[in-house]
């Protein structure tokens, strides 16, 4: 039985049945295979454990990087990267997400680019910036309806794009302005340009 129980509309963070995922954990125990270390993050994430989820994550890092394949590293820097957002580092947490993404895209990991844009959209919706947030959910909805995900990842993406779009349309009817994006000393030809640091990537 899955220990997800749905989504909260205020931040789109897993509704989590913790008796679940405490059985869960004890099962796995000491177990330190990848798999076993992949699973244990995310359980200590969505159980708020997250001190002992980043030292997880750490290890389990560790291991993807001695497979020598890029995408199963690529996918435990995610993992990482989810425990830096709900430690509330989300600058660090949304650019480690932009690098995976970015990769992704140039190695054609789609479902990896997926997964990678669906959290960096959760960290965003969480700093208010929910243009980008929904830009990131619908490139994740497209990804993964042609690659014909289990319906359980297709429904948090859609889940999560239409509070976020819900939210932009009451924006929008109060009559909201998004503040401006501060601009560098420079000026001229030269001046230097801040960008998302994935552009191009959409």
């Amino acid at each position: 039985m899955s220990v997800v129980l749905g989504w909260d509309s205020e931040t789109l963070r897993e509704k989590v049945d913790l008796m679940a995922v405490g059985e869960r954990l004890r099962e796995l125990g000491d177990m330190r295979s990848l798999a076993a270390l992949n699973e244990k993050v995310s359980l200590l994430r969505m159980a708020e454990q997250l001190d002992e989820a980043l030292r997880t994550a750490n290890q389990a890092l560790t291991q993807a990087r001695f497979t020598g394949d890029r995408e199963t590293a690529a996918r435990a820097r995610i993992r990482r990267a989810a425990v830096l957002h709900y430690q509330g580092k989300l600058t660090e947490a949304i650019t480690e997400f932009s690098d995976v993404v970015s990769e992704s895209g140039t190695h054609e990991w789609r479902r990896t680019e997926a997964y990678a844009r669906q959290h960096r959209a959760k960290a965003l919706f969480e700093q208010g910036d929910l243009e980008a947030a929904a830009a990131d959910l619908r490139t994740t909805a497209d990804i993964r309806r042609r690659l014909q995900v289990p319906d359980d990842e297709l429904e948090s993406t859609l889940f999560a794009l239409e509070v976020v779009e819900a939210k932009l349309d009451e924006r929008r009817r109060s009559g909201y302005v998004a503040p401006e994006a501060p601009t560098t000393a420079r000026t001229g030809p030269d001046a230097a340009r801040r960008e998302h640091p994935d552009a191009g990537v959409l």
